[in-house]
């Protein structure tokens, strides 16, 4: 698994330690797991995009799998997206890479966004997978999404917290499998599952996206902010996001400042395990297009989406 790759830990914000695996060489890109993965997720696709010519970067984000899991506070703000974000854009610093192409997938989406808005000079190009921004979602919150997504609602409350629940048998709550994932993968993730500590800061991810998270991407939505760098959208055919929103890519116009484009891929919602040949082929693709190939050097964006 991710043959050639260097793991280590990497600094990220306010002394909180990521794991990282990185390797390649060329253009730097970004990938970001989501939830309850760990960077082990894109074992299938980061070789794939270290020999089309990029270094590739996968951490495992704050809270999840072999990072540090910071002390929360009652606004849950160690663990919302704006933190995670600083955390890639220091451990990105740290490696050499002052401008890099972000990949993010589920939860790991919103830490992609997040730092493409707060860190505009850092992102040459921005590729969001299987999600809207946690804004969008929750004022389109309907009885559809509520039943479709309970657990956002179920992990995110706190008056009776989820980890009693999901630590009393996490084989039961997350049904992920070594075939679906590949053993080593798998052997990851299932211990990152089977720790209390991360149980509960990926809970703590999902209370900071009822609230800050919410309120940074409201405030943005306010304020006219955009995503200025050429921004890309993948859903899974077999998952739901066309069937709660319609045309996906026109819930996300108002956020793009400059080229939007995307589509459908065929495949379940971890599309990196379950479809990482016509991942990796759509990332590439959108590099090109936008970079002539060097995703870490895209142009400014013109306005047009």
């Amino acid at each position: 698994m991710f043959d050639g790759f260097e793991l280590t830990h990497r600094e990220g914000r306010d002394g909180v330690r990521l794991r990282v695996r990185h390797g390649g060489s060329g253009p730097a890109v970004l990938l970001l797991h989501g939830h309850p993965r760990t960077h082990a997720t894109w074992h299938r696709v980061a070789p794939l995009l270290a020999e089309a010519g990029h270094t590739v970067v996968c951490p495992d984000l704050r809270g999840y799998g072999g990072s540090d899991k910071p002390s929360t506070d009652p606004e849950h703000r160690p663990y919302s997206k704006r933190a995670m974000a600083g955390d890639c854009l220091d451990v990105m610093r740290g490696l050499g890479h002052e401008r890099f192409a972000v990949v993010g997938h589920d939860r790991g989406a919103y830490v992609a966004t997040r730092l493409a808005l707060d860190h505009p000079g850092a992102v040459s190009a921005l590729s969001v997978l299987d999600a809207v921004p946690i804004g969008e979602a929750l004022r389109r919150c309907d009885a559809r999404f509520a039943a479709s997504w309970w657990h956002w609602f179920f992990l995110g409350q706190t008056a009776k917290p989820a980890e009693r629940v999901i630590n009393a048998d996490p084989d039961a709550w997350y049904t992920a499998t070594p075939e679906q994932m590949g053993a080593e993968a798998y052997e990851d993730y299932h211990r990152a599952i089977h720790d209390p500590a991360t149980v509960h800061a990926m809970c703590e991810d999902y209370r900071a996206g009822l609230g800050v998270d919410r309120e940074h991407d409201d405030t943005d939505q306010r304020s006219g902010r955009r995503i200025g760098c050429p921004l890309q959208i993948l859903w899974a055919t077999r998952d739901d996001m066309a069937e709660l929103y319609g045309d996906v890519l026109a819930v996300w116009r108002d956020w793009a400042g400059g080229p939007l484009e995307g589509g459908p891929v065929d495949s379940g919602h971890h599309m990196a395990e379950e479809a990482p040949e016509a991942l990796a082929d759509a990332l590439r693709a959108f590099w090109a297009a936008r970079t002539d190939g060097q995703a870490g050097t895209i142009p400014r964006p013109s306005g047009r989406h």
